[in-house]
């Protein structure tokens, strides 16, 4: 049964998703994550150079807590731990490809001017 959406409705439900995806580098995370892709935390800092340890942590525990983001962990020694997407983050990717691909309508619009093409 989909859900009957009213503008106040669909507006608050974009702002509370828009609020998971509030930080820094949470978008940063997600794009090195789709695909299906595991990365561990070595891995993740070595992708981002630019975000300190502590902040990475925050971030994906943030994430994790959210739903966005899985943390696996595979018992063995020395202990491996590995990032991945559920499937609900995983979700996510279309809606971001359909943000970015507007996004650039915004750049070509630039080019052609004001009034459009």
């Amino acid at each position: 049964m989909e859900k009957e959406w009213t503008p106040t409705t669909a507006a608050d439900g974009v702002e509370q998703a828009l609020k998971i995806l509030e930080g820094r580098w949470k978008l940063v995370i997600l794009f090195h994550l789709f695909g299906g892709k595991l990365q561990r935390f070595s891995d993740l800092e070595r992708l981002i150079p630019a975000i300190s340890q502590k902040m990475l942590i925050q971030q994906l525990r943030q994430m994790e807590a959210d739903g966005v983001v899985r943390r696996i962990v595979h018992h063995q020694v020395p202990p491996k731990v590995e990032y991945g997407l559920t499937d609900w983050g995983q979700a996510l990717c279309p809606a971001l490809d359909a943000l970015l691909t507007w996004a650039a309508l915004r750049e070509s619009r630039a080019e052609v001017g004001p009034g459009g093409g």
